[in-house]
C-alpha cells in the first residue's frame, strides 16, 4: 500500500494584478473595439496633421522670419511683432470690425437654428417635414462663391431683381455691394441663409431623445404647443445649446476668410476688413510672415481663454460644459 502523503503547507501563489494584467485587459479591449478605433483614426490623423503639427510654426511669431534662412536660421526678436500688433492703428479698426461681425453671428444668427429646429419639430406630416428640411439644408452644400454670386445677381445696380423691385415701387436704387452701411446686414443674411438649416441637425437630434410621455402628460394638464415648447423642449436641449454656445465663443476672432474676402472691396474696406483677411494681406501678399503668424497666435489664445472662462461659468450655473 502506498503511504498517504500529507498535504503541502505551501499555498500556490495566485497571479497578482499588475502591469501585465492591465496591459492584457487593454489589449483585449482594443481588439474588441478595433473597428471603432479604425473609424476614429481619420479624425485623429486630421487633427494631428492639420492642427497640432502646424503649431511648430508658431515659433516664427517670435522671429524675424526669412524663408531662405528657415526657422532655425532666422533672427530671434522676442515680442516685437506683438508690440506692433497693439500699436498698429489699423489693427484696432480691424479688431473692432471682427468683434462686431462676431456679435452679429452670436446674437442674430445663433438663435435662428434653434427657432428653426423648434418649428421643424412641430411639423407632424413627415412628407412636409422632410421636404422643408431638404430645402433649408441645400444652401450649406453651396460654396461661399456661389452664395455671394447669387447675392450679386440679386442686388446689382444693373438689372438686379431687388433694385428693379425698388424702382417698381417708386424708390431709388441702392448700391448694396459698394455701400459700407449695407455690408454687415448683407453678411449676416448670407450666413443665416447658408448655415441656419444645417445648424438645426444637432438640435433636432437632441429633441428626438425627449421622452414623448412628457408631452402627453403636459397635454393632459392642459398645456398648449407653446407651453410644451417652453417647459419641455427647450429645457431638454439646454445642454446642447450651452455646449454649442461655448464652442461658438471660441471663434470670437475666427470668422473665416473666404466669405468676407468675397464681399470685400475698396469702398467697404473700412467696415469689412477683419483679422482673417488682414492676415492674408499681410502674410501672403506682403510677405510679413512673422507678423501675420503673431496675429493668428493672438487670435487663438483669445479664443482659448474665452472658451475656458465661459465653460467655467456654465459649470457654476449647474451645466456640464464642454469638459
Amino acid at each position: 500500500m502506498h503511504e498517504a502523503t500529507a498535504p503541502s503547507s505551501v499555498t500556490p501563489k495566485l497571479p497578482q494584478p499588475g502591469r501585465s494584467t492591465k496591459t492584457g485587459h487593454l489589449r483585449k479591449r482594443l481588439w474588441r473595439n478595433k473597428w471603432l478605433y479604425v473609424m476614429l483614426l481619420p479624425g485623429v490623423l486630421y487633427f494631428i496633421i492639420f492642427k497640432y503639427l502646424p503649431m511648430y510654426g508658431l515659433i516664427i511669431s517670435f522671429q524675424d522670419y526669412k524663408p531662405y534662412d528657415g526657422i532655425r536660421g532666422s533672427e530671434w526678436v522676442g515680442l516685437e511683432h506683438f508690440q506692433r500688433l497693439f500699436t498698429e492703428p489699423d489693427f484696432m479698426v480691424i479688431l473692432k470690425n471682427t468683434v462686431i461681425l462676431f456679435a452679429l453671428n452670436l446674437f442674430i444668427y445663433f438663435p435662428v437654428p434653434i427657432i428653426l429646429a423648434l418649428m421643424l419639430n412641430e411639423l407632424r406630416g413627415n412628407f412636409f417635414k422632410r421636404l422643408f428640411q431638404t430645402f433649408v439644408y441645400l444652401p450649406h452644400f453651396m460654396s461661399w462663391v456661389i452664395i455671394v454670386s447669387i447675392t450679386y445677381v440679386m442686388v446689382t445696380m444693373d438689372g438686379g431683381i431687388l433694385n428693379e423691385l425698388l424702382v417698381y415701387f417708386g424708390f431709388e436704387k441702392i448700391n448694396f455691394l459698394l455701400n459700407p452701411d449695407w455690408f454687415r446686414p448683407m453678411y449676416i443674411l448670407q450666413v443665416i441663409w447658408r448655415e441656419a438649416g444645417w445648424g438645426t441637425i444637432i438640435y433636432l437630434a437632441g429633441m428626438a431623445a425627449i421622452d414623448p410621455g412628457l408631452y402627453e402628460a403636459a397635454r393632459m394638464d392642459g398645456a398648449g404647443r407653446m407651453r410644451q415648447v417652453w417647459h419641455i423642449t427647450l429645457p431638454s436641449i439646454r445642454g446642447v445649446i450651452i455646449t454649442l454656445f461655448i464652442l461658438k465663443i471660441g471663434h470670437v476672432l475666427d470668422l473665416g476668410f473666404e466669405h468676407v474676402y468675397l464681399l470685400l472691396n475698396s469702398m467697404n474696406r473700412q467696415v469689412a476688413e477683419i483679422i482673417d483677411t488682414y492676415v492674408y494681406t499681410a502674410g501672403l501678399r506682403q510677405g510679413q510672415y512673422s507678423y501675420s503668424t503673431a496675429i493668428g497666435f493672438f487670435k487663438s489664445v483669445i479664443g482659448l481663454i474665452l472658451v475656458m472662462l465661459v465653460n467655467k461659468l456654465s459649470k457654476k450655473f449647474g451645466e456640464e460644459g464642454v469638459y
